[in-house]
């Protein structure tokens, strides 16, 4: 009774604040998948993914060759989906989010699959996910301010939306965004997403926020944008007094490894260790410190437990980057988070960008910047038909396909390269 009887895989747009990093700025919708997995038992399961086109065609591609397999035989499910999905060319370059690197296309694609069964799983013992991950370590979850530059609405749409926080792209922005968002989710610790102007203006913003919230560890993630020689010369600005950690100030392994070798500073990527085959080489070069995790693309809840499990013996830090997503996406963090007793850092979320929901309740609540661990069986929670409905047609209407921050920074800046790094 725990077999696949079939799967529904929905595509869906919802509405995006015109956020700003180092490529460009965020398009008026953003894209996700919705899994839902059914059994022959009549239980289903959620997943959520990646909503770019390569991802709902492999992901319909793979679907039917699930039908009858166990949700509990995640290994045959896994196997499965390695045999019949079709590869994407393994020279093709790193997409703007990390999840749609050639190399990491079974672990994507798989992930969403095993977060359904593992929620159908929970629905059928009457456990919440974390249980079927070993049991959890903590009753809730810390996740940390997230702050954008960003421009006060989308100029390039029809869409009457503007969204609800105002323009930020001063120092002072920053801070009164940074005091919006605390004061709502009572977030304990800030991340600001940089590479959007030269790096002074944006370290006088950590400042300002270093004076605003002296109590708030601070991080800082120019996204590869600045340049192994400009990172260096910014070292005298940054110190651990100021910064918990940062993150990907230049690209690649090589030239964070040269950041490392000059300050205490840790150093966090989500860009540069993206799956297990980059942990050899990042290890050898002292590349990192800390590395966020993202379920979605390095294979699912259990292989961000074993990432954990890496860090742990390397003495590496462990917290989780997010992408724009929705609810089913937090709690599935959540859950795996729940679990890892070594997590280091309060982990990343968009969530507070997003006013849309797919689940039954409407948005999830923060309770001084954490997440409560649903003792709920599965995940925790309902897919909402109604709304799902709605953000369906979203997707058939809003004509993005893919996201491209470049070519929408265009709109504003005809001559934008979006080219790493910047400075």
């Amino acid at each position: 009774m725990s077999r696949i009887e079939s799967i529904t895989i929905t595509p869906i747009a919802f509405r995006d604040p015109p956020l700003l990093n180092v490529y460009g700025v965020h398009e008026p919708w953003a894209l996700r998948t919705i899994i839902e997995v059914h059994t022959e038992s009549g239980h289903y399961g959620l997943g959520e993914t990646y909503g770019d086109t390569q991802t709902i065609q492999q992901l319909r591609s793979v679907a039917p060759a699930l039908k009858g397999l166990d949700i509990y035989q995640l290994n045959s499910i896994r196997q499965r989906i390695q045999d019949t999905i079709e590869l994407p060319d393994p020279d093709a370059g790193l997409e703007i989010a990390p999840g749609t690197l050639g190399a990491t296309t079974v672990p994507r694609i798989f992930s969403a699959f095993e977060v359904a069964c593992l929620d159908a799983m929970g629905k059928i013992t009457g456990r919440p996910v974390y249980d079927l991950l070993g049991g959890k370590v903590r009753d809730r979850v810390d996740y940390s301010a997230y702050l954008f530059y960003k421009f006060g609405r989308h100029q390039f749409t029809d869409d009457p939306w503007v969204d609800r926080w105002g323009e930020a792209l001063t120092p002072d922005q920053i801070v009164q965004q940074a005091r919006k968002m605390i004061d709502e989710y009572g977030f304990r610790s800030i991340k600001l997403k940089a590479g959007v102007f030269e790096p002074a203006q944006e370290i006088e913003a950590l400042k300002a926020l270093r004076a605003a919230f002296p109590d708030h560890p601070l991080r800082i993630d120019p996204n590869g944008g600045w340049s192994v020689e400009t990172t260096l010369s910014l070292l005298s600005e940054l110190d651990t007094e100021l910064l918990q950690y940062l993150e990907d100030p230049a690209p690649g392994q090589s030239g964070m490894s040269q950041v490392s070798a000059a300050t205490p500073i840790p150093l966090a990527t989500n860009m540069c260790v993206i799956g297990d085959f980059h942990l050899r080489s990042a290890m050898e070069q002292n590349a990192v410190q800390v590395i966020l995790s993202d379920h979605h693309y390095w294979g699912g809840l259990k292989a961000t437990q074993d990432l954990a499990y890496f860090c742990k013996v390397w003495n590496i830090g462990v917290s989780m980057h997010s992408n724009s997503h929705l609810g089913i996406s937090l709690m599935a963090m959540t859950h795996a988070a729940a679990t890892i007793e070594n997590l280091s850092y309060a982990c990343d979320t968009h969530y507070p960008w997003q006013d849309e929901e797919v689940i039954k309740g409407g948005k999830i609540t923060f309770t001084e910047g954490a997440v409560e661990v649903t003792d709920a069986p599965g995940l925790g929670v309902a897919l909402d038909q109604t709304a799902l409905a709605q953000l369906a047609h979203n997707y058939d209407t809003c004509g993005i396909r893919a996201r491209d921050d470049v070519s929408e920074m265009r709109k504003y800046i005809p001559d934008w390269k979006g080219t790493v790094p910047r400075f």
